[in-house]
């Protein structure tokens, strides 16, 4: 029997075939800073909002934390809707005047409901015209969509575009603003071309530790209390600037989610470049870099457990920090001047010339020597700090005098 030929290949099978190839990948671990800030805001139940340029891999990175965190995702463009489609369409029923007019929610919101789980993506968000943004403020805070309340069970996330690279874009609101961590999106460069050469990251997302919980939250209360104590001006600011304030802003709310984000950052462990990425983006750069300047603060060891215990002492190794530590040692002498009290203040700084740079004990040896009185012999361990106070003093009046000239 004669044979025969084989079905000639389509053409769109062999594309078929390259495009599996080309999708075809492998992942490996890496850290990301970006997702784990992202992961414990939405773990704290806080809308997050990305912001990052077209093509900058958000829509990728939302899809990986909804496998990661098993959720489905629910993908809604903002800009495209009617505000009806977020406050709900009005449904005129059997009997207006006694049972009043419902207002029906969207199919995606209803799923929604039904899962009881999800993550809700709202893309395009400064593409969304002022009225749909309004329309947006009842579900960001309330979880609110017509007559449906959406469950514990789904997180929020939306993404912009600066205006500068959205089409038709719209500066946030000042209220639809305030209601989100503000994440800015970036690419790394390396994961870029390690990427596209077949290998993308996998990010290991942050544990909580349910030990830690107490403990954490009792620090993130001391850390805002303490500084909003401190700046009482901090605790509403408004910005003057149109831009500045669709973006993150410190109000009594921001500070309220500031305060989550702090206790969920620590009960996780996670790093500071991690915790600095969700304060600066809740209430903003100035006040964000003042909390977090505080929280180092906090880890100082205190001045009293110093002096009882010189030579067990634990300096930061910060510089910054550092003098704080000898500052507070020589306040806390000033305090409750006692002669058992200022030898071990010396004892102190001898330990920070040995472990640190020595320009960092000329101050506190300076304000501590002010402090002998008459019958108070000078330790012995002065000798050994008096050498770099008085190489520093003529270096100061070396500088003085090159000014002059």
């Amino acid at each position: 029997m004669p044979m025969t030929a084989p079905a000639p290949v389509s053409q769109l099978d062999i594309a078929a075939d390259l495009l599996t190839l080309l999708r075809d990948s492998t992942t490996e671990p890496r850290p990301d800073s970006q997702l784990e800030a992202l992961t414990l805001a939405v773990a704290a139940d806080l809308p997050v909002l990305l912001w990052g340029e077209p093509g900058i891999g958000k829509t990728a990175a939302l899809t990986q934390l909804a496998t990661a965190l098993d959720l489905p995702l629910t993908t809604v463009i903002a800009s495209v809707h009617e505000p009806s489609d977020f406050s709900g369409l009005p449904v005129v029923g059997d009997d207006p005047a006694t049972q009043g007019v419902p207002m029906a929610p969207p199919d995606w919101a209803v799923r929604l409901v039904r899962a009881g789980r999800g993550l809700l993506f709202l893309d395009e968000l400064s593409t969304a015209p002022p009225a749909v943004q309004a329309a947006l403020l009842r579900l960001v805070l309330e979880r609110r969509i017509g007559a449906l309340r959406l469950p514990p069970g789904v997180r929020i996330v939306a993404a912009a575009n600066p205006r500068s690279s959205a089409a038709d874009g719209w500066e946030l609101s000042p209220p639809l603003a305030n209601r989100f961590v503000h994440l800015q999106w970036t690419h790394d460069h390396e994961v870029v071309v390690r990427g596209l050469g077949g290998t993308w990251p996998r990010a290991t997302l942050p544990r909580l530790d349910p030990r830690k919980l107490p403990e954490a939250v009792a620090f993130a209360r001391r850390a805002v209390c303490g500084l909003l104590a401190a700046r009482p001006t901090l605790v509403h600011r408004l910005p003057t600037n149109e831009t500045r304030r669709g973006g993150p802003w410190p109000s009594p709310r921001s500070w309220d989610m500031t305060l989550s984000l702090v206790a969920f950052a620590t009960a996780a462990g996670s790093a500071r470049d991690v915790l600095s990425l969700l304060v600066r983006g809740t209430v903003g750069d100035g006040p964000g870099l003042e909390l977090l300047a505080s929280l180092d603060r906090l880890d100082l060891p205190d001045p009293e457990d110093v002096l009882a215990d010189p030579a067990g002492a634990v300096l930061p190794e910060r510089g910054d920090l550092r003098q704080a530590v000898l500052d507070g040692v020589v306040a806390a002498v000033r305090a409750r001047p006692d002669r058992s009290r200022w030898d071990s203040a010396w004892a102190v700084l001898v330990r920070a010339l040995e472990t640190g740079a020595p320009d960092l004990v000329v101050v506190p040896a300076t304000t501590l020597a002010s402090l002998r009185q008459q019958d108070w012999d000078v330790p012995a361990s002065v000798e050994r700090l008096a050498g770099t106070v008085a190489l520093s003093r003529r270096a100061d009046r070396a500088a003085v005098a090159s000014k002059g000239r």
